[in-house]
């Protein structure tokens, strides 16, 4: 009896993505959508070579990786399973910055920076900020990476005159929570929506996702200690590679 399962889908050679990162998004893809099941097998080595176009070696990287993250188990001689409870990497609900998440993660953060100066703040992040209309604010965008899978793209705007020096930062690997931290600037909560959209052309590209995928658009205002308004942000996350993790306590009385 054969209880090995196929995985389906296409790796795209052209694609922005490594090969053997496609390989783990579609495998983690089917054990997340109960398509391979805990306790299950995956179909041998040469079989997953031939259903995904790419060669051993990069499909072993891509095994390998998923084995560090505790997803698979390899059995000597017998081949590739899904572990009984393969955990799945959440975003936390605690305020903690993408690069502390991405360490807790055990995975790799990075920026591609778009726009990094100063505006005038418009009368709606002005009333946000509780700043006068015209007040220079630092905007800051960027496409937020974890082992060079793009995750959100990041839009911050803060005031200029909170952080001295910040226009002149390289914010492709700093993180603005250790930025601001160095200038005496601790954020102490983050008031959060989030709604779901669909990806623009612009947002498709920066992402390498498809028009029209689905994006979970987070609208962020961080205050500190003493609810000072500190900066707003608008966080545009991939649906699929995003996952919120939260919870509700009931009250009584």
């Amino acid at each position: 009896m054969n209880d090995s399962r196929e995985v389906a889908g296409v790796i795209l050679p052209g694609y922005p993505e490594p090969l053997w990162i496609q390989a783990v998004n579609l495998i983690r893809g089917e054990i997340d959508r109960g398509e391979l099941r805990p306790g299950s097998r995956l179909a041998p080595e040469r079989e997953l070579c031939r259903q995904l176009g790419i060669s051993r070696v990069t499909l072993r990287k891509a095994l390998g990786h998923l084995v560090e993250e505790g997803v698979l188990s390899a059995s000597h001689g017998r081949g590739w399973y899904v572990t009984q409870a393969a955990p799945k990497k959440e975003w936390p609900n605690s305020l903690e910055s993408f690069s502390e998440t991405a360490a807790r993660m055990g995975l790799k953060p990075h920026s591609k920076v778009f726009t990094a100066q100063a505006s005038p703040a418009s009368i709606d992040e002005a009333e946000r900020l509780a700043i006068a209309p015209g007040t220079p604010l630092f905007r800051l965008e960027r496409v937020r990476l974890l082992d060079g899978v793009p995750i959100a793209l990041d839009l911050t705007r803060i005031p200029l005159a909170l952080v001295p020096g910040i226009e002149d930062v390289d914010f492709a690997d700093r993180s603005l929570y250790a930025t601001l931290s160095a200038a005496g600037v601790e954020p102490a909560r983050a008031d959060s929506t989030i709604e779901a959209t669909k990806a623009d052309d612009s947002a498709a590209a920066r992402l390498d996702v498809a028009p029209g995928d689905p994006l979970l658009v987070m609208h962020q205002l961080a205050v500190g200690a003493d609810e000072e308004p500190l900066f707003v942000s608008t966080i545009q996350y991939a649906g699929e590679r995003y996952r919120l993790r939260t919870s509700f306590a009931r009250s009584h009385g």
